[in-house]
This record gives structure tokens, C-alpha cells and sequence, in this order.
């Protein structure tokens, strides 16, 4: 009840109660700077989210955010917000980030960025990817020319193996988009970016588009406090 009254009235008005999602039972941590994980060999949506994770789940707050990698909004809530998210709070094991790719259908090619995100998971380069794709996104995002974007990035081993599986296993990662999808949608997701924030047991969505650094920063230093 202390952590509602403070978001509605000085933080992040709006910010709704939502059913609380179970977090993933993993306990390992994969930051900036850490060894990326093996490279998965059996393509699951449950693996692929864990692929898609960054931190430590043990962390005592969890961000879940449903993005489309060629919504302008979802590129600049990125770029502005969770950069900075990701570089203070989850490389110091405060936060675990998990995204979910929530394509709309008005993008002709974010379907095709997720399943090139997909597969960089899975090779275990999903970071570097993930923060290339929206760095670029008003490059590729005229053309759907994605894969040069992704190549500048990567050793070309790991590009090789990243576009093996982006041919061979369209299905397996395909699959793992649309049980994201189906999840935002159980959600009543309607719009990107989407974020959900859990702590203490209780999940609070935040207002549509999310917010700016410096009051995400206000509100998990919060959460952070109450622990």
C-alpha cells in the first residue's frame, strides 16, 4: 500500500497493480562484460527467454519489457532509460531485465528483427544485438536491411552461427516470438513499449511508454529501500 501511495503521488501516476508473474528459476548472471552463455543446442521459448535476460534473477527487482524493435518509442525508452538501467542497476545485480518481443503488425520488419535478436539469444550475443537493432533502427527500419547491422557487431563466428540459425531454425524462433506475443496479449498489451516492474512480490505496469532515466532511477531506488 506504501509503495502505491508513493508511485500515484509523487512518482509515476498511473502506474497500475497487475497479476504477479512468477520469476524464472535461474540464479546465474549475464551482464555487460560477463562471458556470454554457451550457445543453445534444443530451441525453447523458455530458453529463449533466458537468453533474453540480463542480470541475475536473484536481483530483488524485476523489469519485464514487451518491445518492437522498429516502434521509435521502444528505441528511444532503450537508448535513454534502460541503458543506464542495465549499466547501474543491472550489471550491479540490483535488477533483472528481461525482454519480450512484441512485434505490431503496422512494422513491416519487426518480426524479422526479433527473430535476428532471437537467434543472436541463442548464440548467446543477445545484448550486443539487442542495442544494435536499435541504435540502427532508423537505418534498417526503410529497408529491412537488417543483417548488416548485426554483422558489424559480431565476430564472424558468431554471425555464421547467428545466421545459420536464423535460416534453418525460422520456426523454433518464430515460435518463441509469438509466445512473448501470446503472453503480452494475456497482459492485454496492446501497445510498445510495455514495461512491468515486480518487487517485493507485488508487479506494477507503468504508464504507457515508460519513463524517463531519471524517474525510473527515483523508483527503483525506492523499491531498492523498501527491501
Amino acid at each position: 500500500m506504501k509503495a502505491r501511495l508513493w508511485i500515484a503521488g509523487t512518482l509515476l501516476v498511473g502506474i497500475a497493480a497487475v497479476v504477479a508473474v512468477a520469476a524464472p528459476n535461474k540464479t546465474t548472471t549475464h551482464t555487460k562484460g560477463s562471458p556470454a552463455p554457451a550457445a543453445q543446442t534444443h530451441i525453447t521459448p523458455t530458453s529463449v527467454t533466458y537468453a533474453k535476460s540480463l542480470g541475475s534473477s536473484s536481483a530483488p527487482v524485476r523489469i519485464e519489457v514487451f518491445s518492437d524493435y522498429q516502434c521509435p518509442q521502444c528505441r528511444n525508452f532503450y537508448l535513454n532509460t534502460l541503458r543506464p538501467v542495465i549499466d547501474n542497476y543491472v550489471s550491479a545485480g540490483k535488477v533483472y531485465l528481461i525482454h519480450h518481443d512484441f512485434p505490431l503488425s503496422i512494422h513491416s520488419y519487426s518480426r524479422e528483427a526479433a527473430r535476428w535478436a532471437t537467434a543472436a539469444a541463442v548464440v548467446g550475443d543477445f545484448e550486443t544485438v539487442d542495442q544494435a537493432l536499435y541504435t540502427n533502427q532508423d537505418k534498417w527500419e526503410t529497408n529491412g536491411q537488417i543483417e548488416p547491422f548485426i554483422a558489424a557487431v559480431l565476430s564472424p563466428a558468431d554471425m555464421k552461427k547467428v545466421k545459420t540459425l536464423y535460416t534453418q531454425d525460422a520456426t523454433e524462433l518464430d515460435a518463441a516470438v509469438a509466445t512473448d506475443q501470446a503472453l503480452g496479449k494475456a497482459k492485454n498489451i496492446d501497445s510498445t513499449p510495455t514495461i512491468f516492474i515486480t518487487a517485493r512480490g507485488e508487479t506494477h505496469e507503468l504508464p504507457p511508454g515508460g519513463v524517463n532515466y531519471q524517474l525510473m532511477k527515483q523508483y527503483l531506488d525506492y523499491l531498492l529501500q523498501q527491501r
